[in-house]
């Protein structure tokens, strides 16, 4: 009888057989990487602690625990849709990394059960579940930081259904969700989802203050500077920050009174540009001591006057910008290294929404997509963990979780189960098989006590 999980593609030569029921292979020989990891972060049991179970006991097939880091390690993998684990559930790379199994006659949650786990989560639930990526990142530091550089900054989430929260957002011409992101550096702070109809900082301001609030409890004595665009400036983020000795550095809409104070800076940059013999960028720094009407003393503006090239238009093209701060320094230093430093952060949500499929909200009720963002977020924990503590040194040192994804996790493995292990074969041909395993050998010495 012709297997009906096998396909034949004929040749002028040979016949080729592919075979989907071949034994215990698996796509996916990463996701022991991933199992190190979540073992050494105890982040799947952390999260499971924070969810309320209510189902009976006594007639459970599938552990929450187990659910949520097979959502989690799916994400990572690649596996952007619940509907993926009708096949994924019985993967056995997936099986041996939550279950420590590989029967495929016992496989991991089905996608109904799945989906019934994302909709009954709820806002409390999923607060605490923030709350967490905050302890995560207190406790991924050994040794107090003297300084912290929180940037925040949120995109667009397009949808294509009747989701409650969704809105139809003019600057982006579409019906979206607007999530809120906080980084430190490549490591996530926070992620909230929102609905466009409040503006971009909605909810930044109360959110910036419980992480100062908690990163203060921990470390007293830390340093920290906010950095964000314009659409983040707001007179009561400015006075929050002096009140709380926070430096900040944000960018700042202009005005007539800006005009009139920068027009020397334009009109000098307009003339040098004009007058230069490469068309090229070109900046001119200057501030000033300004005051806003809704401010109660002066406060520092710098201004970047621009000219980019435009065409064949000998004037170029004007692009004056604005940032206030608290900080000292050289005003094109500020504006060059710190404040365009915070553009790495749109890296991040690329990978968040790109790669890691944050963007998969499509469940109807509000809270259920806020989890999945969150989802999202814990799988971005996992991978930039590896990539922050494992492949520090490595090729793969600043790699973006895609291809960390495609080089370390994507491999091919046949596994294997005695009484005793669980065997995990590799093709000897695989490219960076040092790499993997000089990874987990890291990983393991990360677990182990003063690791």
């Amino acid at each position: 009888m012709t297997n009906p999980n096998s396909a034949t593609l004929h040749t002028t030569k040979k016949s080729l057989v592919a075979n989907f029921d071949a034994g215990r292979l698996t796509s996916d020989a990463g996701a022991i990487l991933l199992r190190q990891i979540d073992e050494n972060l105890q982040l799947s049991r952390q999260i499971n602690d924070l969810i309320l179970d209510p189902r009976d006991q006594r007639y459970v097939s599938h552990q929450q625990r187990d659910m949520i880091a097979q959502r989690i390690f799916a994400i990572a993998l690649g596996y952007e849709d619940v509907n993926d684990h009708e096949e994924l559930r019985r993967d056995p790379a997936l099986l041996a990394s939550i279950k420590e199994k590989t029967d495929a006659d016992d496989p991991l949650a089905s996608s109904p059960t799945l989906s019934r786990l994302e909709n009954r989560i709820t806002q409390k639930e999923n607060t605490a579940l923030q709350k967490l990526l905050v302890e995560q990142f207190i406790q991924s530091h050994t040794t107090p930081p003297d300084e912290l550089v929180i940037d925040v900054d949120a995109t667009n989430d397009t949808v294509h259904g009747q989701q409650i929260g969704e809105r139809f957002n003019k600057y982006y011409g579409e019906h979206c969700f607007l999530p809120l992101y906080f980084f430190c550096g490549s490591q996530l702070l926070w992620s909230q989802l929102r609905s466009p109809k409040n503006g971009q900082a909605f909810h930044a301001l109360g959110i910036f203050s419980y992480l100062v609030k908690r990163l203060r409890e921990a470390w007293p004595g830390v340093k920290i500077l906010l950095r964000a665009d314009t659409g983040f400036y707001s007179p009561r983020m400015l006075f929050y920050c002096d009140k709380y000795d926070v430096k900040y550095i944000i960018g700042y809409s202009k005005n007539s009174k800006l005009k009139t104070l920068s027009a020397p800076a334009v009109v000098a940059a307009k003339l040098f540009f004009r007058d230069a013999a490469v068309k090229e960028p070109l900046r001119i720094f200057d501030e000033y001591w300004y005051q806003a009407g809704t401010w109660k003393a002066p406060r520092r503006v710098i201004v970047k006057a621009e000219r980019i090239t435009n065409g064949f238009e000998e004037d170029g093209k004007e692009n004056t910008r604005y940032i206030v701060t608290n900080l000292e320094g050289d005003a094109q230093y500020l504006y060059e290294e710190v404040y365009c430093a915070r553009g790495d952060m749109e890296n991040r949500i690329k990978e968040q929404q790109g790669m890691l499929f944050a963007d998969r909200t499509s469940c109807h009720e509000f809270e259920a997509n806020q989890f999945r963002l969150l989802l999202s977020s814990f799988a971005y924990l996992l991978l930039e963990t590896l990539r922050r503590t494992a492949l520090a040194g490595t090729e793969l040192a600043k790699a973006q979780c895609s291809t960390i994804r495609l080089k370390l996790l994507k491999v091919g493995a046949l596994v294997k189960e005695s009484v005793r292990r669980m065997v995990i074969s590799m093709s000897s041909s695989y490219p960076r098989q040092s790499l993997w395993l000089s990874v987990l050998r890291k990983l393991a010495e990360f677990s182990s006590p003063g690791g």
